[in-house]
């Protein structure tokens, strides 16, 4: 008896998991009917992401009068970041944090910035970087879904720059190119050795990843072959593509990432804004393991996770980004100081601000401008807990002290990009650390910034 009641218990739970494998077969939305879904959303998040970046900032196209990024695109002046109410910047840097907190007058630019679609997150790219990419390779990075959200003008100059350690005779080697699989064996060809060049076309080779792959729930209307490492640093830089952080849950504490530039890698010892990896090696297996794939390593497999080998691929390519070089800073001499014979009054009294009353050198050292550690700002003292457009605004903890040299080439700033512009962070720094700067030396410390 006890035979068949268990038979028959096996039976029917094998019953019901076929009828539920069953339901949820006939439950799963094709993909025509997923695209349909998230182009009819589109809009609607796009208004909203439109909205909020509208209500934070001013957004227009302010250049400052004779100061370029390192290929000639002009760096965006002044601070963008709205005030609230009546209040001044002045009043606000002479208030406590909990007056701020108490009042709620902590500026809505300066709380963490959401991805364009937070919910939805995962990588997306600015136009220009999806339209040469294109161009060049006929990859299409294009989401159906959403498109990024911050105006060209106010990101890092495209494409951008490529200074070598090992030839700094020669400049900039990209020769105004994007580097892509598609060109990058002619320009890099009499370079590099054969094993940074090897390393280089793996930085250029697209692999799957978890919004552009073959699968029926990816980001792109065409199977796609994937997303490269230059893709999001393009030319070893940054196009301030974006993405949410895979090792925070839940999804609303996920944070919007900032891609940073990949210059200078070969003087850095941490990697990765909080997760504080010790090598480049390290960071370049978790990205392909993990974070293309929002860390989750069940849908990795699903989707086609390239599982770098670390002799042969890893190390290669780190051997060419660690060649990738700061842009050159002619007013600075070897120590990373201002030469007085080139910097004017004004940059010399903001390297004065720096290293004296602002106390940016204590955290940024030169001549890199960096310690190679981890900092918490404890940000949150100023604000209550707040959901904005799906990002709940609360305590970000440690973030890794990022190098200043060549800090102009690269907005927009913080890890989020919440900070449009020198001013925006100047100003940021001024209340958050109480430094109590004027006017006049706010604007000397820009001018010093501007130099790195």
């Amino acid at each position: 008896m006890r035979t068949t009641l268990r038979s028959q218990s096996v039976a029917l739970l094998a019953f019901v998991l076929v009828v539920a494998g069953v339901a949820t077969v006939l439950a799963q939305e094709t993909f025509q009917a997923l695209v349909e879904r998230l182009q009819k959303e589109k809009p609607e998040f796009a208004q909203r992401q439109e909205k909020l970046l509208a209500q934070r900032y001013d957004l227009a196209d302010r250049p400052a009068q004779g100061f370029t990024m390192s290929r000639g695109k002009a760096v965006q002046e002044g601070l963008r970041v709205r005030l609230p109410g009546n209040v001044t910047w002045d009043q606000l840097a002479a208030m406590s944090p909990d007056d701020i907190k108490s009042k709620n007058l902590w500026p809505a630019g300066f709380y963490p910035l959401p991805h364009p679609h937070h919910e939805a997150g995962g990588m997306v790219f600015p136009k220009q970087l999806v339209d040469e990419t294109k161009r060049q390779t006929g990859r299409d990075l294009t989401r159906f879904d959403l498109d990024f959200d911050l105006p060209q003008h106010l990101l890092p100059e495209f494409p951008p720059p490529i200074y070598l350690t090992t030839r700094p005779d020669l400049g900039d080697v990209s020769q105004g190119q994007l580097v892509t699989l598609d060109n990058y064996y002619d320009l890099f060809k009499d370079i590099l050795n054969p094993k940074q060049l090897e390393g280089l076309r793996l930085l250029v080779t697209p692999f799957n990843q978890a919004q552009f792959n073959a699968t029926e729930d990816r980001r792109s209307l065409r199977p796609h072959p994937g997303v490269a490492c230059f893709d999001c640093h393009a030319n070893g830089h940054t196009d301030a593509a974006t993405h949410t952080v895979g090792d925070i849950r839940p999804n609303e504490y996920r944070h919007r990432i900032d891609t940073p530039s990949l210059r200078g890698v070969n003087i850095q010892r941490l990697f990765g804004s909080q997760r504080a990896m010790k090598s480049v090696e390290d960071f370049t297996e978790f990205e392909q393991r993990a974070a293309y794939f929002d860390g989750d390593p069940v849908q990795a497999q699903q989707k086609g996770v390239n599982i770098l080998e670390r002799g042969s691929q890893v190390h290669f390519m780190a051997e060419f980004e660690d060649l990738l070089d700061f842009p050159p800073a002619p007013k600075l001499n070897i120590f990373g100081k201002l030469d007085p014979a080139k910097a004017t009054a004004g940059e010399m009294r903001g390297q004065t601000v720096f290293f004296g009353k602002a106390q940016c050198a204590t955290c940024h050292v030169p001549p890199y401008y960096t310690d190679n550690l981890m900092h918490n700002l404890r940000v949150e003292r100023f604000y209550k807990e707040v959901m904005i457009n799906g990002r709940k605004a609360s305590a970000d903890g440690p973030i890794k002290t990022f190098p200043l040299r060549g800090i102009k080439d690269s907005p927009p700033y913080l890890h989020d990009d919440r900070l449009l512009t020198l001013e925006d962070t100047v100003e940021f720094f001024n209340i958050v650390l109480d430094l109590k700067l004027n006017v006049p030396e706010k604007k000397d410390l820009v001018a010093f910034l501007r130099t790195l």
